[in-house]
């Protein structure tokens, strides 16, 4: 081979070294980026968790939230066993089961929120029980607090954006008056 074969051959390789290190930074960025979008997710997730076992907690006795988060396990007020979570979930962006939580006036947890100081990539588009998480500059300010004074719509039966309470069948006898329709489980997509 002549040295300028060799030269031509070093050169094509450098240029496609090149190439594949690039594609490999590029993919990374990907991954990484899927990667905490998955993270947020478990997050909206857990948090959620606990706002409803919250909600649950604070409703089914004398209007009081837990001391700790291992009072949603196993309710000290009750003599038997009720539960309102059946795990304490840990913070899927720090990866340990510290949580930083909301006090309530009277000492007890009314919501909790992840340590994390990152950057969310999600700042829009939440659904209604989250519509405070829109815009928020890292993930320490998405908190999930259940607060009865503010709580437009149970938790238990919110509605996905688009759609709509199916209405009741109930029969009208004869002396009753029409009552407005309840509710259901089952959203149907509502018409534009």
């Amino acid at each position: 081979m002549t040295p300028r074969v060799r030269g031509f051959t070093y050169i094509t390789v450098l240029i496609a070294v090149a190439i594949i290190g690039l594609g490999l930074a590029l993919a990374g960025e990907v991954w990484q980026t899927a990667r905490m979008r998955d993270k947020e997710v478990e997050l909206l997730y857990a948090g959620n968790q606990y706002r409803r076992a919250i909600q649950r907690y604070f409703l089914s006795g004398l209007n009081q939230y837990p001391r700790s988060l291992e009072d949603l396990l196993k309710d000290p007020r009750k003599p038997g066993t009720e539960r309102y979570l059946r795990k304490l979930y840990a913070d899927p962006l720090t990866g340990n089961g510290e949580w930083g939580l909301v006090k309530a006036p009277d000492g007890g947890i009314m919501g909790v929120y992840s340590l994390s100081e990152d950057k969310p990539i999600k700042v829009a588009g939440f659904p209604f029980a989250n519509r405070e998480f829109e815009g928020a500059a890292k993930y320490s300010d998405w908190k999930f607090v259940y607060n009865p004074a503010s709580q437009q719509v149970p938790l238990t039966q919110a509605l996905p954006q688009g759609t709509q309470p199916l209405p009741s069948s109930q029969p009208l006898g004869s002396g009753t008056t029409p009552q407005a329709p309840m509710p259901q489980q089952l959203p149907v997509p509502a018409v534009k």
